[in-house]
């Protein structure tokens, strides 16, 4: 499930509200949590690189690791890279612009290089790519394929291999859109159908609300919003690391 966009919105106006402090249109709650979202998205991969260095507890919902690539989990996917041959000495293949599941997505973070489905294709860096060849222990081969990465783009040996290149990776979270139509009254109301919630974990909605409020404060030049969510972030952070 997602965190439903209508609900944080109303969260956020209703504190604000609360003594009048001011108010947040859509167009600035939709760019401010689009932002929130990526902040907390991009996290995950910190919050996990730190997780993998401490023991983890062998304990149902209580080992941290599987908690975090639980939330990663959501915006993994996969799709089919596409052979481009740029001219008679260049080819390579680009990254897919659509998932298996036919969604237009945004690429993120590479995961798995495939090749037929159940080859891991091997990582290089450009100096172990451009010797591989010379070597008959690392040329690279069809059974033991190799890639560089560089500009968006996988150049693989052997160069034989045109097709059959399955990528695995994170996409990026899609923007969150509280969409709206106006009433009679010129009152803004919410328009589930043409809204986007945010694609982060639920368990993220109340650190979605305090932080939107943090950026809100800013927005309408609240230095006591801006302290209370502050602070109220950093404790949660701190309970998370505990």
């Amino acid at each position: 499930m997602a965190i439903n966009v209508n609900t944080v919105y109303q969260t956020v106006l209703m504190i604000l509200n609360k003594e009048q402090r001011g108010y947040m249109t859509p167009t600035e709650f939709n760019t401010i949590s689009t932002q929130v979202q990526l902040e907390i998205f991009e996290k995950y991969f910190d919050d996990l690189n730190q997780q993998l260095r401490v023991p983890q507890a062998d304990t149902d919902y209580a080992d941290r690791q599987e908690n975090i690539d639980e939330k990663i989990a959501i915006f993994k996917t996969f799709g089919n890279a596409n052979y481009v041959t740029a001219n008679a000495s260049l080819s390579y293949f680009t990254l897919p612009n659509s998932d298996a599941y036919s969604e237009f997505v945004s690429f993120y973070r590479m995961g798995n290089v495939l090749y037929d489905n159940e080859k891991i294709v091997q990582r290089l860096d450009r100096h172990d790519f451009y010797y591989a060849n010379r070597s008959k222990l690392t040329k690279p081969s069809t059974l033991n394929p190799a890639y560089l990465y560089e500009n968006q783009k996988l150049f693989v040996k052997p160069e034989t291999i045109t097709s059959n290149i399955q990528v695995d990776y994170v996409r990026k979270p899609k923007n969150v859109v509280w969409a709206f139509t106006v009433g009679n009254l010129g009152q803004y109301i919410s328009n589930p159908a043409s809204s986007q919630n945010f694609e982060i974990h639920e368990s993220e909605q109340t650190e979605v609300v305090l932080k939107v409020l943090l950026y809100a404060g800013i927005v309408i030049r609240d230095p006591q919003i801006i302290q209370v969510a502050a602070a109220q972030v950093q404790a949660d952070e701190v309970n998370k690391k505990s």
